[in-house]
């Protein structure tokens, strides 16, 4: 009888630095998404825009809604590099910039605090189960904070059982939340719960 060998751990990413998604790295940015626009062609702005307005413009016309945003000084989330290579993404703005949220029964406010909202990660295929999300999800946080945020919120999956594919987990997972130090404040789905860090004075 033979067993089969478990593949080795991959190494974990120790040189990883992280930074806003300014004017200049917007060819990162969209080297990163690549022709799918990280996923079916949303482009981050599933959130951002009327629900048709958002269908219609899968592709292209959502790209560019994106690279106006980031060309426009208004950095909408966090960029993170292996070297020089970009490797993830975390989406971070003030929930007022994701009316979409507030069209949802299960993620609508929980009460009337202004928060930061994160509303997307991406890590490049390469790099995924290597710890960099949570990364991610400190380093937006942060920026945030550096941007006046008091309170930052996401809103994560938490599978029943078993792993879940990853296209389904774009809003992150619970598990990455708590390692970077939120906690919950909600759930009204099983599956779905909110998550809260304070941030205080620029940093997180």
């Amino acid at each position: 009888m033979t067993t089969r060998r478990r593949p080795a751990a991959a190494r974990p990413l120790r040189a990883l630095r992280f930074v806003p998604a300014t004017p200049e790295r917007w060819d990162d940015l969209a080297a990163l998404f690549g022709e799918r626009g990280a996923c079916g062609g949303c482009w981050c702005m599933v959130w951002r825009l009327p629900r048709a307005s958002f269908v219609a413009g899968k592709g292209a016309k959502n790209r560019d809604a994106l690279r106006r945003l980031v060309r426009g000084g208004d950095s909408p989330g966090v960029l993170a590099y292996d070297g020089k290579r970009p490797i993830g993404w975390c989406a971070v703005a003030p929930r007022a910039d994701y009316p979409a949220l507030g069209r949802s029964r299960v993620l609508k406010p929980v009460d009337d605090l202004p928060v930061w909202s994160i509303s997307c990660l991406f890590v490049e295929k390469e790099s995924r189960r290597r710890g960099v999300s949570a990364r991610l999800i400190r380093a937006a946080a942060a920026f945030a904070a550096s941007c006046g945020a008091r309170t930052v919120e996401g809103y994560p999956v938490e599978p029943r059982a078993g792993a879940q594919p990853d296209p389904f987990v774009w809003t992150g997972l619970a598990s990455a939340f708590r390692r970077a130090g939120f906690r919950e404040v909600a759930r009204r789905s099983e599956t779905r719960p909110i998550m809260r860090k304070a941030v205080r004075g620029g940093r997180a």
